[in-house]
């Protein structure tokens, strides 16, 4: 291929491409169904859904909720097994509250290792301040949301995104703290120095071999006074991410005077498993007041 102009290979900008059709899910709610937000140097384009109200007063605080699934799968439409009843769904709902909500994808572990993942979620942040006039956002007024490996990835975001560009984020039964998950867990249930874990598949290493990589990974090290408020809930049954790494999370935030409420949910497993229905919408509705109070 000498000679071949290679600019005309360079990807788009994302910041200008056409946005996709909407579509109408709910009465009074637009979506915005794939929006390309990044091009990463060989990988997939990254998408992002947009959902916005059909009309709205003025510029829209922004919920960027992050989806779970161990860094390793997942869908961004997903708020987790729990919510798939819900009609209208839960961004619906979010948008009728008065948000827009942005939901993306990310470079999942089996195509990049960290940072990739925390290196998306700011492009998100980039990319939703260059179109906000043109779809009537205000950036300055963000949220941030995440369920178990989302909201691990919430909090890191949260925390080491510009001091001012997240008013708050809010974790559900999420990893804070990959260096101490061995502590955590019962004896023998998490084997740092294995390589098959989901961890070690995010970090490319076991935390035990990489433990400046996994420290850097862990939210709780990039706590500063400067931190926005977090509201963190978390299962206290959780078999699969242990409550001590929300209440790490919590301590390390109070620790350095930032607002951190700590919300444990009696008898709940990850995803919310063994909750009634009823806790779990005020498990939601707990998160959407913290957002409107932060906005």
């Amino acid at each position: 291929m000498t000679g071949f102009p290679f600019e005309l290979l360079a990807p788009p900008d994302p910041a200008v491409l056409p946005l996709p059709p909407a579509a109408r899910p709910e009465p009074g709610v637009r979506l915005l169904r794939g929006a390309v937000y990044h091009v990463p140097d060989g990988s997939r384009p990254l998408e992002l859904d947009l959902w916005l109200p059909e009309e709205a007063p003025g510029p829209l605080p922004v919920i960027v909720f992050v989806h779970g699934g161990a860094w390793r799968t997942g869908l961004r439409e997903d708020m987790g097994p729990r919510f798939h009843s819900w009609r209208p769904g839960p961004f619906a709902r979010l948008v009728q509250a008065g948000f827009a909500v942005a939901c993306p994808s990310y470079r999942l572990s089996g195509e990049a290792v960290h940072p990739a993942q925390r290196d998306d979620l700011a492009r998100v942040l980039a990319w939703l301040r260059s179109r906000a006039d043109e779809l009537g956002l205000d950036p300055e007024r963000t949220v941030l949301w995440g369920e178990s490996a989302g909201g691990h990835l919430a909090a890191l975001t949260a925390l080491t995104a510009p001091a001012g560009t997240v008013r708050g984020c809010v974790t559900w039964y999420a990893p804070s703290d990959l260096a101490s998950l061995a502590e955590d867990h019962p004896p023998g249930r998490f084997d740092p120095s294995d390589p098959g874990t989901f961890e070690a598949l995010l970090l490319g290493a076991p935390p035990a071999e990489a433990p400046g990589r996994a420290r850097d990974a862990s939210p709780v090290a990039h706590v500063t006074p400067q931190a926005p408020p977090f509201l963190v809930l978390h299962g206290t049954e959780d078999g699969l991410v242990p409550f001590a790494q929300s209440r790490r999370l919590a301590e390390a935030l109070r620790a350095q005077g930032a607002d951190a409420a700590l919300h444990p949910v009696e008898g709940a497993d990850h995803l919310w498993v063994g909750l009634p229905e009823r806790e779990v919408a005020e498990c939601f509705a707990l998160s959407l007041d913290f957002a409107l109070r932060n906005v």
